[in-house]
C-alpha cells in the first residue's frame, strides 16, 4: 500500500495514519524538516511497521522532481538508477532475485521515519555464486571507454576508483596455435600499437556489488530485491510487482510512476509489457553457439599465460578463450556449435583428441583431460541469443536500456558498455529536452520528446553493434589467422600514425577506444574499406603495367 501524502508535513506522520487529520490539512513546511518530533504524552498509535513505513516513502515521493521505477538491478539498472537520483528524482529498484527480509539504515535523517526502511532483499552481496544470477558461471566482462565514460558522467570519483581497483588491463589478443613440425607457438596482437590503449577486464561480481553499494548508500534510491515485475498499466503509470516470500503466498505490490526503465536483459519482461501498449518491431536469433565455462584450478598452467591479454584459440568453427580476472585468474570458456557438444557426449574419450588438433596448449598444460571431459559432461552447454527491437521506448512514461533493447553476442565486448551508454545518452536526452528545468506541468511533454529522440538515435546504434558483434565472432575463431586480416591492420595504423589529418582508425580502435556512435563507425569503416580495396586495385594495376612495359 502506497498512501497519496503530501511534503513533509508539520503534522505528525502518525496523526496522518490514524486519520487525525486530512490530506487537505497536511503544508509543506520545510522550517520543520530538521526539528524533532514533538514529545506526546498519548501512547503511540497501533499500526503496523509496513503501513509506517510505506506512507513514509510516499511523502519522500512527492518531495521528489518524479518518480523513476527501475527493473532489473544488475550493472545497467544501477546506473541508471544513480543518473535519476543525482538528478533529483526518487528511485525505486525492483530486482527478481531472491533473497531475505533484512533491515537497512538510511544515511539521511531529515525526518524520523527516515531513519528505517524494510525491504526484503536478494542481495548478490550476501548470496552464494550458485544462488545468484550475477555471480553465476557467466563470459568475461570487459568495460571499455564507452562504460567508463558513463560511469564518470555520474561526476563521482570515488566510485570510479572502486570500480577500476578490480580491473585487468587488456593490451591485446595472444594467440595460441601449433606449427606443422608441432611446436605451440603464441603471437600478441595489440588492440592499439599507435597510442597503446587498452581494454579492461573486470569482476562481474565486484561490479554489481559496488554499484548496489552505492545505491545503498543514495538515500533517494529504494531497492526491492525478490519482486517479479508481472505487467503495467501505461495509461494509469502503475507498475505490478510479485513479492514472493519463499514460494508460499506471494503478496502482489503496485508501484506508481512518472517514468519507468526496463534494465531486465534479453528476456525482458518490461519489454513484453510495452509490446502490449506500442507497436514495436522485435526479432529474436539463436546463433549456433554454444558456451561452456570450464573451471580450471591449476595455477601452474595459469601462470603461462599473459595477464594482460586476451588468450583466444581459433578453431575454425569453434574457439577457445581465457579472459583474465582480478587476482590473477582467468574465466576459461569453449564457444562452439552444438554438434560439437553431442559428440562429446557420444564419446566422451574424443574430448582429449578433440582440444589437442583445435586448442594447442589447453589440455594437458592448463587443464587435465579426465577433468575437461568431466566439465564438459556435467557443465551446462548454453545459447547465446542476440535481440533486435524498435522503438526503445512507448509514450512518455517507459523506456528500454541494455539487453532490454539490444541483446548482442559477446564477442566485441560491448554488452555491458552498449547498456552503459544507453544510460548516458538517456539521460542526456533528457536533460537536453528539459524534462529537469521544465515546470511540472510540462514535464511529460519533454520527457516524450526525449524519449522519442532517444530512440531515434540508438535503435540504429543498437542494430550497428548486433551485426558488429556477430561478424567479430568470425575474425574470432578464423579470421585472426588470416595474413590479410593483419595485412589491413598495419596499412590502416600506418595511415593512423602518419596522417592523423585524414581521421582513419581501424574498426575496433573506433568500438573500444571511442564513443563515437555504433552506426557512424560502420559507415566509416565501410568507407576506409572501400578506399582500400580501391587503392589496392590502383597498386595492382600499376604493377602489371609496370612489368608490361619492361617486358616491352
Amino acid at each position: 500500500m502506497h498512501l497519496p501524502l503530501q511534503a513533509a508535513s508539520q503534522m505528525d506522520l502518525t496523526e496522518v495514519l490514524r486519520g487525525t487529520c486530512s490530506k487537505s490539512q497536511i503544508v509543506p513546511d520545510r522550517r520543520h524538516m530538521n526539528r524533532p518530533p514533538p514529545t506526546r504524552k498519548a501512547s503511540p498509535p497501533e499500526i503496523s511497521l509496513e503501513t509506517y513505513l510505506d506512507a513514509a516513502v510516499s511523502m519522500k515521493n512527492a518531495t521528489s522532481r518524479q518518480k523513476v521505477v527501475v527493473v532489473g538491478a544488475g550493472p545497467v539498472g544501477c546506473l541508471a538508477a544513480l543518473y535519476a537520483a543525482q538528478r533529483g528524482d526518487h528511485v525505486e529498484v525492483y530486482e527478481l532475485r531472491e533473497g531475505e527480509l533484512v533491515l537497512l539504515q538510511l544515511r539521511r535523517a531529515a525526518a524520523p521515519w527516515r531513519n528505517l526502511r524494510l525491504i526484503p532483499l536478494l542481495d548478490p552481496r550476501m548470496c552464494h555464486p550458485s544462488q545468484c544470477s550475477t555471480t553465476s558461471g557467466a563470459i568475461g566482462l570487459v568495460l571499455s571507454e564507452r562504460g567508463l565514460s558513463s560511469i564518470r558522467g555520474l561526476q563521482n570519483p570515488a566510485l570510479l576508483s572502486l570500480i577500476e581497483a578490480k580491473t585487468v588491463p587488456m593490451y591485446g589478443r595472444m594467440i595460441h596455435g601449433r606449427y606443422p613440425s608441432g611446436e605451440q607457438w603464441q603471437k600478441a596482437q595489440n588492440y592499439d600499437n599507435v597510442n597503446g590503449k587498452f581494454t579492461n577486464a573486470t569482476d562481474r561480481l565486484h561490479l554489481t556489488n559496488v554499484l548496489l553499494d552505492e545505491l545503498e548508500r543514495t538515500a533517494n534510491i529504494s531497492v526491492f530485491f525478490n519482486h517479479k515485475f508481472t505487467g503495467a498499466n501505461l495509461r494509469t503509470n502503475q507498475a505490478f510487482f510479485q513479492f514472493g516470500q519463499g514460494n508460499l503466498n506471494p503478496r502482489h505490490v503496485d508501484a506508481s510512476f512518472d517514468m519507468i526503465i526496463g534494465a531486465d536483459g534479453a528476456y525482458s519482461a518490461t519489454r513484453s509489457q510495452l509490446m502490449k501498449h506500442t507497436p514495436i518491431d522485435y526479432q529474436q536469433k539463436y546463433d549456433d553457439i554454444r558456451w561452456c565455462e570450464i573451471q580450471i584450478t591449476e595455477q601452474a598452467g595459469s601462470n603461462q599465460l599473459s595477464r594482460n591479454h586476451l588468450h583466444i584459440w581459433p578453431g575454425r568453427e569453434s574457439m577457445f578463450v581465457a579472459v583474465p580476472a582480478p587476482g590473477g585468474t582467468f574465466t576459461y570458456t569453449l564457444f562452439a556449435p552444438s554438434s560439437h557438444y553431442s559428440a562429446f557426449c557420444d564419446s566422451p574419450s574424443g574430448v582429449a583428441a578433440y582440444f589437442d588438433t583445435r586448442f594447442p596448449g589447453v589440455s594437458p598444460d592448463l587443464v587435465d583431460p579426465r577433468s575437461l571431459q568431466k566439465q564438459l559432461m556435467a557443465n551446462p552447454h548454453l545459447p547465446l541469443v542476440g535481440t533486435k527491437c524498435s522503438p526503445y521506448h512507448s509514450g512518455h512514461n517507459a523506456v528500454l536500456v541494455g539487453d532490454a533493447a539490444h541483446a548482442v553476442l559477446p564477442f566485441y565486448g560491448q554488452g555491458l558498455n552498449a547498456g552503459m551508454e544507453d544510460v548516458s545518452r538517456l539521460f542526456e536526452h533528457l536533460d537536453n529536452h528539459g524534462v529537469y528545468q521544465c515546470a511540472r506541468s510540462q514535464i511529460a511533454t519533454a520527457r516524450a520528446s526525449a524519449l522519442e529522440a532517444y530512440s531515434c538515435q540508438r535503435v540504429p546504434d543498437g542494430h550497428a553493434i548486433y551485426d558488429l558483434s556477430r561478424a567479430n565472432y568470425l575474425e574470432l575463431r578464423w579470421g585472426v589467422l588470416s595474413s590479410l586480416h593483419q595485412l589491413r591492420k598495419i596499412v590502416e595504423e600506418a595511415i593512423c600514425k602518419y596522417l592523423p589529418q585524414l581521421g582513419w582508425a581501424t574498426q575496433y580502435t573506433r568500438v573500444s577506444f571511442t564513443t563515437q556512435s555504433y552506426s557512424e563507425i560502420v559507415r566509416a569503416s565501410a568507407s576506409q574499406e572501400r578506399v582500400l580495396v580501391l587503392a589496392s586495385a590502383v597498386l595492382v594495376a600499376t604493377t602489371v603495367i609496370s612489368a608490361c612495359r619492361l617486358l616491352v
